[in-house]
């Protein structure tokens, strides 16, 4: 039982799933490509099966990493392509 728990959790943690969370105020994006576009009203980012575009006010990125990207500002739209 110990060997199915391990395989469970190394696939929740190694998740590679496109995944956005929309919150007020942030936007968090897991498992992106990479960012094609970014000022203060507008964050284009691309994912395996399109793209994401975030427009709003104010927008900066407080969380960069290889595979998460954290987003603040004012969130006006978020639209996929």
């Amino acid at each position: 039982m110990g060997d199915i728990m391990l395989k469970d959790l190394r696939t929740y943690i190694l998740e590679n799933e496109f995944k956005i969370n929309i919150l007020t105020g942030k936007v968090d994006i897991v498992n992106y490509i990479e960012i094609d576009h970014f000022d203060d009203t507008k964050v284009i980012i691309r994912y395996e099966k399109g793209i994401v575009k975030i427009k709003g006010e104010n927008l900066t990125i407080s969380k960069l990493l290889n595979d998460e990207l954290l987003i603040l500002g004012k969130i006006k739209v978020v639209e996929f392509e």
